[in-house]
């Protein structure tokens, strides 16, 4: 029998809040909408779409024992580890019951574009760092054949992570335009990072209206040797060793809510690698998913082997760039 691939996760695990509004948004004023309440987390979201894709999963994260914060009525204090059971993953979290659960708060429009995030994470500072040095995720590093995390994790948690990881393929997810610079000191350590384009032209300090190969060259400058670029609805890019690409994604059948497509993307592209795909067949595999999570109410998309492969025969094969 086969053994699937393990992935060590370690990131975001939280209390996830989309408001959507129901009518043309109007700024700087009260809009009525409709507020759904999940866990969440950049790489809790695409640890389940790789989980879903046949990876063994196991992740470490860090929560309060107080549910989420953000002014509402907390969710119970197991809402998050019962998340983590119910998608099959291994919990290997740190719980500090005098704080509380780090949680995401966003407000999307009637057509699921995001207008505006509220990150209230200040847990993930504190404590991540502390526990990237516990001497079981030495073993659990020990244990998997690749280590996924995201950019909610501080550049100090990350260095020590990635060092750890040494001789492993590490996939990093960029979060945020204001987190992505974390990354810059194990850039080199990272077999592929995932990110939109916004994100892309942080870490690469350039400008808003650098063209996708001006973007490529100067990721490929800072010192990555592979990476993901999204931007909406526009071709997903991609580069390698070998070259740089593109997939066009397919015009999704609906639009509900885009929130999850990115983390969709990595956690599928992710399992297709470990499955030894290249990076151009894996991409468009990350792209079936998260036009599924496009598709979808939740930030994961659910998905069986039969609608999976549906997608992915809608998503064009990959287009050299020059």
């Amino acid at each position: 029998m086969v053994r699937s691939p393990r992935v060590l996760a370690v990131g975001g695990a939280h209390i996830d809040r989309r408001g959507q509004v129901s009518g043309a948004y109007v700024p700087a004023a009260s809009n009525p909408g409709t507020m759904r309440e999940d866990v969440g987390g950049g790489v809790f979201n695409a640890l389940r779409s790789t989980v879903r894709r046949g990876v063994s999963g196991s992740l470490l994260s860090v929560r309060g024992g107080g549910g989420g914060g953000g002014g509402r009525a907390p969710p119970p204090p197991d809402t998050v580890s019962r998340a983590i059971a119910e998608a099959g993953i291994a919990d290997l979290s740190a719980v500090f019951l005098d704080r509380t659960t780090p949680s995401y708060t966003a407000l999307i429009d009637r057509e699921g574009e995001l207008l505006v995030g509220f990150a209230d994470m200040a847990l993930y500072e504190l404590a991540f760092a502390k526990q990237i040095r516990r001497s079981r995720v030495r073993e659990e590093i020990a244990a998997a054949d690749a280590v996924l995390c995201d950019a909610n994790l501080p550049s100090a948690a990350l260095e020590r992570l990635v060092s750890l990881a040494a001789g492993k393929p590490v996939f990093a997810i960029a979060i945020s335009p204001a987190k992505v610079v974390r990354l810059t000191p194990v850039l080199g350590g990272l077999a592929v990072a995932f990110m939109n384009r916004r994100e892309a032209v942080a870490l690469a300090g350039l400008d808003d209206a650098a063209s996708q190969k001006t973007v490529l060259d100067g990721l490929r400058s800072a010192g990555l040797d592979s990476a993901v670029v999204t931007a909406g609805g526009g071709p997903v890019l991609g580069f390698d060793r070998d070259g740089s690409f593109a997939v066009v994604p397919p015009p999704p059948r609906k639009v509900v809510d885009v929130t999850g497509a990115g983390d969709a993307l990595a956690g599928a592209t992710v399992a297709a690698l470990l499955r030894g795909m290249p990076l151009r067949a894996a991409l468009r595999e990350g792209v079936a998913a998260a036009t599924l999570a496009i598709e979808s109410a939740g930030a994961v998309p659910d998905f069986t082997t039969a609608t999976f492969a549906q997608a992915l025969a809608l998503v064009p094969e990959e287009q050299e760039m020059a």
